[in-house]
């Protein structure tokens, strides 16, 4: 291997703004333990919302002390092989979800923890872990069934766009809702049933008047505003899953004086549910089998925005370009 050193994006400190946070570092290439494989990352998929969060040190379950690796899922290469590996060799295409694994140009990993694909392109990374995730929370979480009323909000979205087609493929009506005519025609492409552009309609009428019954099961992504109208048009026996919050990731938090929600959910007996992927673990395996299946199987269409990001300077603009709503399907970059 010619080159010796290689570029990572580290957090440098605590910040509430991303881009304050981090900072481009240049380390020696590793050489792979034992049962370590070392990759070359080619492509990394950007979790904005995540992504803030880690850097504001408000993730729970990451009790982390800058400076610390960020970045999750990413798809490269196999460059070399520690001497206890038999299940990897030089040249094979890998994917990795691991914290701190995304945001740089080589990483040595425990060969547990790199999953063979069929190839190194951008798509994979949408189906692993963001549309695992799509998957696992509305049939773990929100318990989908057939013939009922979803609502996805940010449905053009990486994880979204994911969400609507399997509500679809489950047999279900399936409303979306976008911010613009470009996705608004991905949506409709996808086979959503209703799209609600919200700079054109207003969300809570257009439920009110069209859904008078209720929607059965929300896959909820924005929050704030959004949220509220979601719980307010819950159907008796509904659920709404809490899969992100975007509106606050790059705000601080609005503070809410009104009514709680449990009156809502009582009388309907409704139930408002949080996801998160490491909580649910144990179905990755067989949720990535089956997406990569469908996939493969021209059954799911899998949107990667157009919009190029090249380096790992490229980093902190793409995450506030996810984070500004303007994104069409995953944000990707390349290495």
């Amino acid at each position: 291997m010619e080159a010796k050193i290689y570029k990572k994006l580290i957090a440098k400190r605590f910040s509430h703004d991303f881009k304050s946070s981090v900072e481009v570092v240049e380390v020696p290439i590793p050489e792979p333990t034992g049962n370590e494989v070392l990759i070359r990352n080619q492509f990394a998929g950007v979790n904005g919302g995540f992504d803030t969060l880690l850097c504001r040190g408000e993730v729970p379950f990451a009790s982390l002390i800058p400076p610390f690796d960020v970045g999750v899922e990413a798809v490269g290469e196999v460059v070399d092989v520690g001497e206890n590996v038999s299940d990897f060799k030089v040249g094979d295409t890998v994917q990795t979800i691991a914290r701190g694994g995304g945001y740089r140009e080589y990483q040595a990993v425990d060969s547990k923890l790199a999953f063979k694909v069929r190839e190194s392109r951008p798509e994979v990374l949408t189906l692993m872990p963001t549309g695992v995730s799509a998957l696992v929370a509305l049939e773990q979480v929100g318990e989908m069934k057939s013939n009922e009323v979803v609502l996805v909000t940010a449905a053009a979205g990486g994880t979204g766009h994911i969400a609507v087609q399997l509500a679809k493929l489950a047999g279900n009506h399936v409303i979306g809702t976008c911010g613009s005519e470009t996705k608004a025609e991905l949506l409709r492409e996808l086979g959503c049933d209703r799209i609600i552009n919200y700079r054109q309609e207003n969300l809570h009428q257009v439920l009110k008047q069209e859904y008078p019954n209720g929607i059965n099961l929300i896959f909820e992504c924005v929050g704030k505003d959004v949220f509220d109208t979601c719980v307010d048009n819950l159907a008796v026996g509904g659920r709404l899953v809490v899969v992100g919050f975007i509106s606050e990731y790059a705000k601080q938090p609005e503070q809410v004086t009104q009514p709680r929600i449990y009156q809502q959910l009582f009388w309907k007996g409704a139930s408002v549910r949080g996801f998160l992927m490491p909580h649910y673990s144990p179905y990755l395996a067989e949720a990535s089998d089956r997406l990569s299946n469908l996939f493969y199987s021209d059954k799911l269409k899998v949107a990667v925005d157009p919009t190029q990001f090249l380096g790992i300077e490229s980093i902190p603009s793409a995450v506030e370009y996810l984070l500004s709503g303007q994104n069409c399907g995953k944000v990707i970059v390349t290495y």
